[in-house]
């Protein structure tokens, strides 16, 4: 009677069997493979360095949740579930809440990723069927970092958007309370105006702009808003709101930040934008004695906005004299209130390229002194005198006259008002 041959023992794959040993060996090295890759983000990524122990224990506590996951789903060749990765959506939000940027946060990866590679290759050997072990891994390792990197970056990305609505619902809410000349009650946004140094008695600016000229892109209204806080920031940054059709600015001066200063860093940056393609009206009113005078503020800075040309500007009150404020917003009436011979007159020197207006103001900015106007317009002391006798010859008014010199000069100043208007 023939004998049945017994059957045959299934032979391993070695290839197989090497990946499994170098997967366990890593699993049960995990401590000193989370601690090298700790260190190694941390000295790679000056973000991560100028964190606390605390955040840094969080970061070894994702490390080894990564590692366990991808090493223990690698060694049982299954595929990484998301409920498996759930823990990166709550990291990835405590990361934003930190402060870190985004592509700091991904080059985390990247470098806990070359920890554990370099971990494999280790392990691995230098023996061939180690070499092609380890090579096997390659794959499921790009894989897993492609699928947690995109669920990190998602839950990222969606909490910042989360936070940014929230702040600018604040800083919204924030600005109505203010221009009301209230502070707020609310302890959230009493704090975020204790952030950008406003107070009930601290003096304060307020700026408001708006686009003019062909529409701007989508995109503008953001960047016109961070320009204007970084121009009028000083110790605190500024209170910054894109409200309706406008952008609001709130800034709080102090001894190193007077209202000069702020006008001259909006003109500043309002030409930087101009440059850019975002072409802005703004409008500054005096400053506020404290928060009960913002709506005055307010008032007079959408006022200024009226004295701005179609070209865009800055008209800023505080660095205005009176003279200036009254001329540069002519209404009818007093437009009409100016001597035809005087606006006959301005349009005829116009036409010989403005001496006599030259003259005219050289003379009063110098203070009435003839020979400091002629050193000023680079003329002999003679030919000045001559100018004045014609000035009063055609208009009528003696310029050594106070009086005939102020009607005078607010003809100039509005001739040049409805210039640019």
């Amino acid at each position: 009677m023939a004998t049945r041959a017994a059957p045959s023992a299934v032979i391993a794959d070695p290839v197989a069997v090497e990946r499994a040993r170098i997967l366990t060996e890593l699993l049960a090295d995990m401590d000193d493979l989370v601690a090298g890759a700790v260190h190694a983000i941390c000295t790679e990524i000056a973000a991560y360095a100028a964190q606390d122990e605390r955040f840094v224990a969080d970061v070894a506590e994702q490390v080894e949740a990564h590692y366990r996951t991808k090493l223990t789903a690698f060694r049982e060749e299954r595929t990484v579930t998301l409920d498996e990765v759930s823990f990166i959506r709550a990291a990835a939000m405590r990361r934003a809440r930190a402060g870190l940027a985004l592509e700091d946060y991904m080059n985390a990866f990247r470098v806990g990723e070359k920890a554990l590679w370099e971990a494999v290759v280790a392990t691995a050997g230098d023996t061939p069927l180690g070499h092609e072990a380890a090579l096997t891994l390659v794959a499921p390792l790009m894989r897993y970092v492609d699928f947690v990197t995109t669920q990190a970056a998602h839950a990222y990305v969606e909490f910042q958007q989360y936070e940014v609505a929230e702040a600018d619902r604040e800083r919204r809410d924030l600005v109505e309370q203010l221009l009301a000349g209230e502070l707020p009650a609310d302890r959230t946004l009493l704090a975020t105006a204790q952030a950008h140094g406003i107070a009930r008695d601290v003096p304060l600016l307020v700026a408001v702009a708006v686009p003019v000229g062909p529409a701007t892109d989508s995109d503008a209204a953001h960047v016109a808003s961070a320009a204007l806080a970084r121009a009028a920031s000083g110790e605190k940054k500024t209170l910054v709101v894109a409200r309706q059709s406008e952008i609001v600015a709130v800034p709080s001066l102090s001894e190193r930040l007077d209202a000069g200063t702020v006008c001259e860093r909006l003109r500043a940056v309002q030409e930087h934008l101009r440059q850019e393609g975002i072409v802005l009206a703004i409008g500054v009113g005096t400053v506020a004695d404290g928060v009960a005078e913002l709506p005055r503020a307010y008032t007079e800075a959408r006022a200024a906005l009226a004295g701005v040309t179609v070209g865009g500007g800055v008209v800023a009150l505080p660095c205005l004299s009176a003279f200036q404020y009254l001329t540069q917003r002519p209404d009818d009436t007093v437009r009409r209130l100016i001597d035809p011979r005087l606006s006959a007159f301005l349009a005829e020197d116009q036409m010989r390229g403005g001496v006599l207006v030259d003259t005219i103001r050289a003379f009063a900015d110098t203070d009435l002194s003839l020979r400091a106007a002629a050193q000023r317009l680079h003329i002999h002391p003679n030919t000045a005198h001559y100018r004045l006798k014609r000035i009063e010859q055609r208009t009528g008014r003696n310029p050594r006259r106070i009086a005939d010199l102020i009607e005078l000069l607010a003809a100039i100043a509005l001739g040049a008002a409805q210039a640019n208007g």
